[in-house]
């Protein structure tokens, strides 16, 4: 794991709350979920297969995250999950530079593809995930993060060898 230190399950979990309460007017189902997901994504860690980055300031503040959780016999795409920058990142090359490390290990470890969900109105991170050949391939009302949103999933499908 790239960057894991005590505590950045806390600090990822403070990014993502504090950004969706203030953009979206997320609150405490949509933390709870981050919190819970993100604690038995990184418990059951399987080491090789899926990926964890985070990147701190030189003060010891997380700058960014973001993380793939390997394919499965369940679901055979990989998941891009929790990544997000902190608002002094954003607009740096930070979300660009873990996104290529991402992408590196989906295809050094040769999942056939990997997905995303978010939500309509992100206009900067939809464009990097379109520039990462990232599509949209559905988009319905259902909300799971309980913040009034219009869910997208996203996919970036294995093209040939290296991608």
């Amino acid at each position: 794991m790239l960057g894991y230190r005590p505590g950045v399950i806390a600090d990822i979990v403070r990014l993502h709350a504090e950004y969706y309460a203030r953009e979206w007017g997320f609150g405490l189902l949509f933390e709870a979920k981050v919190a819970g997901e993100l604690s038995a994504f990184l418990r059951d860690f399987r080491q090789g297969q899926d990926f964890f980055a985070a990147e701190y300031a030189d003060d010891g503040s997380l700058l960014g995250t973001i993380s793939i959780e390997a394919s499965t016999p369940v679901e055979p795409l990989a998941h891009l999950r929790w990544f997000i920058t902190s608002d002094g990142a954003r607009g740096t090359g930070l979300g660009r530079r873990l996104m290529e490390q991402a992408m590196a290990h989906v295809g050094a470890r040769g999942f056939p593809g990997v997905y995303l969900t978010t939500f309509a109105g992100l206009g900067p991170a939809r464009h990097l995930y379109e520039s990462f050949g990232f599509t949209l391939v559905a988009e319905e009302e259902r909300d799971q993060w309980s913040g009034g949103v219009r869910e997208q999933r996203f996919e970036r499908r294995r093209t040939g060898a290296g991608s």
